[in-house]
């Protein structure tokens, strides 16, 4: 999910002839990232409803517990452990690697052009998002100490980025533009943040041989991009080797999806002064005099098709495997594989549990990290970056307005339910119920962070103050 989109996205005013010059590509992802967002709404809601009527909502939990395979023979890709992985599995295993390769993209194109390629620009959110990381996780271990859900401490760490942008597009150009590309900038560094805890917080056992397959498999994919192989279908099957490597070493397989990210070519076969090159050429070929003849209805001939086919050509070659795969996967992962895990993650009991419950253990432990937590975090790093010198203050922003990013920091709807599954098994009664408290604080801490970081804002900031800023 590029800066730009975002940016864009969350300052929608936008000029008729300034909209005009945006790339296709990024209107396209504009409209994704919007509906996207939506229907991650209304699946959170539709699960949170349908896992409290009486009447269904068995059918709902058994139906995730159903075995999936795709298997040749005896063998079963979709195995772990010798044994079927279950719907949920699948989703939360398979599914979300996809999404964990999207978040690879994301962070080597943000290193390499990015808000990342500059490390002044890159410094002050960069130390917001390491407070917004400590100081949940310091309060969430006050709260755990002695008890027995002190191994979701992570869960408060991370910042859900279409939520939070998503809040920043409802104020429309209030906000300036700086906020919105620090913003950004500081859920990426939670992303980078959220991938160690996985990697490293929850392996518990580890199968060294399958792990040394995996490294010569990644060393094969590094090797290709050395040698210029442009070949997705390379990178992706190869890619899915690993990921299976990884579903069976102990190390949790979202992991394969970043590291095979990271392997993807950044450059394109033809530089842009080739492709235009090759354009003017080619479309020289078709003479005005022709023009009004080709219509709609026209029969192109072997001749002019060839010459179409070179534009093609061109075009794919000029866009670099890293670019045409994020933005060829975004609306998989934002209409398709998001929502499905919020439907299936997000489904909460509620009708067994007191009203007290949500605001008490593991629960109040969460709702208090994201927001407190978050708000110190980002807000007292950045006052300590900016005081020392170290970094700059956003352009056109003050406290007031940084006091309100911090706020919206502290949603952390998609991540924080992913990590709360890892650290909480499904399987054990009585985790399970610290896995549906905790599901339960996420999504009131997520909101309550939302509503007073749109009201900070809406209170500090004028209306299209930052117009095209």
């Amino acid at each position: 999910m590029n800066v730009l989109t975002y940016i864009i996205m969350a300052n929608q005013e936008i000029r008729p002839q300034a909209y005009h010059r945006v790339f296709y590509s990024a209107r396209q992802a504009i409209r994704r990232h919007i509906s996207g967002g939506n229907v991650l709404i209304i699946a959170t809601l539709l699960a949170l409803v349908i896992a409290n009527i009486p009447a269904v909502n068995q059918y709902y939990f058994d139906f995730w517990q159903q075995e999936i395979r795709l298997q040749i023979g005896s063998f079963n890709l979709f195995s772990h452990g010798g044994h079927p992985m279950s719907l949920l599995s699948f989703i939360n295993d398979a599914l979300m690697a996809v999404f964990f390769f999207t978040i690879g993209l994301e962070i080597k194109r943000e290193i390499l052009v990015g808000q990342l390629a500059s490390f002044r620009n890159a410094l002050l959110p960069i130390v917001a998002a390491i407070g917004g990381m400590l100081v949940p996780v310091v309060i969430f271990m006050l709260f755990s100490a002695g008890t027995q859900y002190t191994a979701g401490a992570a869960i408060p760490m991370a910042t859900d980025i279409a939520f939070s942008l998503g809040v920043l597009a409802m104020l429309r150009s209030r906000v300036p533009l700086s906020l919105k590309i620090f913003l950004t900038t500081l859920a990426v560094v939670d992303d980078i943040g959220g991938i160690l805890v996985i990697a490293i917080g929850y392996t518990d056992h580890v199968e060294l041989w399958y792990l040394v397959g995996a490294a010569i498999v990644l060393g094969i994919l590094c090797v290709g991009q050395q040698l210029r192989i442009k070949s997705k279908i390379f990178y992706l099957t190869l890619g899915g080797v690993v990921w299976f490597l990884f579903l069976n070493s102990g190390v949790h397989p979202t992991i394969a999806g970043v590291l095979v990210a990271f392997c993807i070519p950044a450059k394109p076969v033809f530089n842009p002064k080739g492709y235009i090159k090759t354009i003017r050429r080619t479309i020289g070929n078709f003479r005005a005099d022709d023009d009004e003849a080709l219509t709609r209805y026209s029969i192109l001939s072997r001749q002019q098709m060839d010459w179409l086919k070179q534009i093609e050509s061109a075009s794919d070659k000029v866009i670099s495997p890293l670019q045409e795969l994020e933005d060829s996967l975004h609306p998989i992962v934002n209409m398709l594989i998001v929502p499905l895990f919020a439907f299936a993650n997000a489904g909460i009991y509620l009708l067994d549990m007191s009203p007290a419950a949500a605001f008490e253990g593991v629960s109040l432990a969460i709702i208090v990290s994201l927001l407190a937590g978050k708000f110190l975090g980002i807000l007292g790093f950045s006052w300590i970056a900016v005081k020392l010198r170290l970094a700059p203050m956003p352009d056109h922003a003050n406290w007031s307005m940084l006091s309100g990013i911090a706020l919206l920091g502290g949603i952390g709807f998609t991540v924080s339910l992913f990590i709360g599954n890892l650290a909480f098994n499904p399987a054990d009664e009585l985790q399970s119920q610290l896995l549906n408290l905790s599901k339960l604080g996420i999504v009131i801490g997520s909101l309550l962070a939302g509503i007073l970081g749109y009201l900070s804002l809406k209170l500090t900031t004028k209306t299209s103050r930052f117009a095209g800023r």
